[in-house]
């Protein structure tokens, strides 16, 4: 079970030249525990104006089911007028079914890459 202060660790924001990135590290996470984040993640994101959040959602060695997919459905698409842009990294053990409903389920895009400089970079560029 994730504790008060393991939540802190894996939702915050990340500075990368100049920008605020709102870290959401589900990395070996799995279960309860990614339940817990995600309805956290909805809570945090919506606190911000729309349209400005950048997000990066780390998937690394995650372990997702039907009840946690059902539920990043419902979070990715409520968050949408609040995110300006994410990317994901560690997709690797997300199930290519599940990414590919995610994005037309809510209707956006989540570029995928190697690192979270990467996906960082991408983010911060105009």
């Amino acid at each position: 079970m994730i504790s008060d202060e393991d939540l802190k660790d894996r939702l915050r924001f990340v500075m990368h030249k100049g920008h605020a990135i709102f870290l959401i590290d589900f990395s070996h996470c799995q279960g309860k525990d990614m339940l817990l984040l995600l309805d956290q993640v909805r809570a945090d994101v919506a606190r911000h104006e729309p349209g400005t959040v950048l997000t990066l959602a780390d998937f690394s060695g995650a372990k997702i089911g039907k009840e946690v997919a059902t539920k990043i459905k419902e979070v990715l698409t409520l968050d949408r007028p609040y995110v300006k842009k994410s990317a994901w990294v560690g997709t690797e053990s997300l199930p290519r079914v599940f990414y590919e409903n995610f994005k037309s389920f809510s209707r956006r895009d989540f570029p995928t890459f190697e690192t979270r400089e990467e996906a960082m970079d991408w983010l911060v560029a105009e």
